[in-house]
Parts: structure tokens; C-alpha cells; sequence
């Protein structure tokens, strides 16, 4: 297993638990992309990464984020396949009712994760990296 293979599940570690509270992982520059879903963006730096997450998970009560598989597609990227588990605060509403599979793309280089693209559509992130699901 390679060392950015190694992070990536150390990040996931604490995601799976809920825990979206450290970002020793990301590059002081790294971009966070959301490359689609109900309002796309890019954000650059941990702080605004964490805003901009902060904001979509406040929606959420016991919101975590759980692996189907891990791909490695080269030497500096790291595809996560996930699905989401949470309820919305207001609605009730399950998440995993509401959205379908998702994907990760993280972008490694020198220990660090340089830029983070979360995909809702699974597919979407498939097709960007031309592989197949």
C-alpha cells in the first residue's frame, strides 16, 4: 500500500466516525473543489475548506462519511468511492434516501493532499478520470 493510499484512509478514519475537525492532512494552499451537487464551488486553503464544508454539514445531524472502495489512479491521486449517512435537522430527512453513491478525488503530493474534489455523482467523478464504475 503507498503513502498517499495511507493517508487517504487515515483521513477517512476519523470522517467515518463523524470527526471533520483536523486538517493536518491538507496543504496549506490545497484546493477544495465540490464539482457539482446543489451548489458547486472551489475554495482554496484549509480554512475556507472547512467553511465551505461547515456550512453544508450544519444541515446535518450525525453526519459522517463511509468508504465503498479505495483506487488508486497514479502516482498523486487517490479515488475514494463513498455514500453519506446523516438526517436533516429540519426535514428528517435520511441522506441515504436522498442522494445516491458519491466520490473523492485527492490530489497528494509530498504527504499532503494539494486539492480535494467531492463529487455527488459517482459517475461524474468516474467519467472525469476515465475509468469505469
Amino acid at each position: 500500500m503507498s503513502a498517499n493510499l495511507d493517508l487517504v484512509r487515515s483521513i477517512y478514519a476519523a470522517w467515518e466516525r463523524g470527526d471533520y475537525s483536523h486538517a493536518d492532512w491538507a496543504h496549506p494552499d490545497i484546493e477544495f473543489v465540490l464539482a457539482d451537487g446543489p451548489d458547486p464551488g472551489s475554495w482554496t486553503g484549509p480554512t475556507d475548506m472547512w467553511g465551505a464544508w461547515h456550512g453544508r454539514l450544519s444541515a446535518w445531524e450525525q453526519h459522517r462519511t463511509e468508504v465503498d472502495e479505495y483506487r488508486e489512479v497514479d502516482d498523486e491521486r487517490v479515488l475514494v468511492l463513498v455514500h453519506v449517512v446523516g438526517r436533516g435537522k429540519t426535514s428528517g430527512a435520511d441522506l441515504g434516501q436522498t442522494l445516491t453513491k458519491s466520490a473523492n478525488v485527492f490530489h497528494i503530493r509530498d504527504g499532503q493532499a494539494t486539492k480535494l474534489i467531492v463529487y455527488f455523482d459517482r459517475n461524474r467523478a468516474l467519467a472525469d478520470l476515465g475509468l469505469e464504475g
